[in-house]
């Protein structure tokens, strides 16, 4: 691939299942500041898609929250790492979250074998979400 053709890729969204839509927008826009962009029910195929992110699609990358109306729970299974968020204040951030009832899987400090401040939350279903301090 050369430099002008990697111009012409664009990474748009990830795609993550939820159990309780609700409740995953909810952690996403109130807890981690994103906005829902737009939201869509899909009857015939009983789902429901729901896209939050932090800017327009447009511009970012965002992440589509689809919840399959008969299904409950997903298990995350192990291939499945991390979402990654930057963050200005990673001790304030999860002081704010813990509050809010959020949890908090690796309180704030610097990552093993480097200088790097993260934590980890995990989603109401279960997947991580690295918070990387950036200054």
């Amino acid at each position: 691939m050369t430099k002008d053709s990697a111009s012409e890729w664009r990474l748009l969204h990830t795609m993550i299942r939820v159990g309780d839509l609700d409740r995953s927008v909810d952690f996403y826009t109130r807890l981690l500041g994103m906005k829902l962009l737009r939201r869509q029910d899909f009857p015939e195929g009983r789902f429901t898609l729901a896209f939050v992110g932090y800017g327009d699609e447009a511009d970012q990358a965002v992440i589509e929250l689809t919840h399959n109306w008969d299904t409950a729970r997903y298990d995350i299974g192990s291939g499945f790492g991390h979402l990654a968020l930057g963050v200005a204040d990673i001790y304030g951030a999860c002081s704010r979250l813990d509050a809010a009832g959020a949890k908090i899987v690796r309180a704030p400090g610097p990552m093993k074998h480097g200088s790097t401040v993260i934590a980890f939350v995990e989603d109401p279903d279960g997947y991580k979400i690295e918070l990387i301090e950036r200054h």
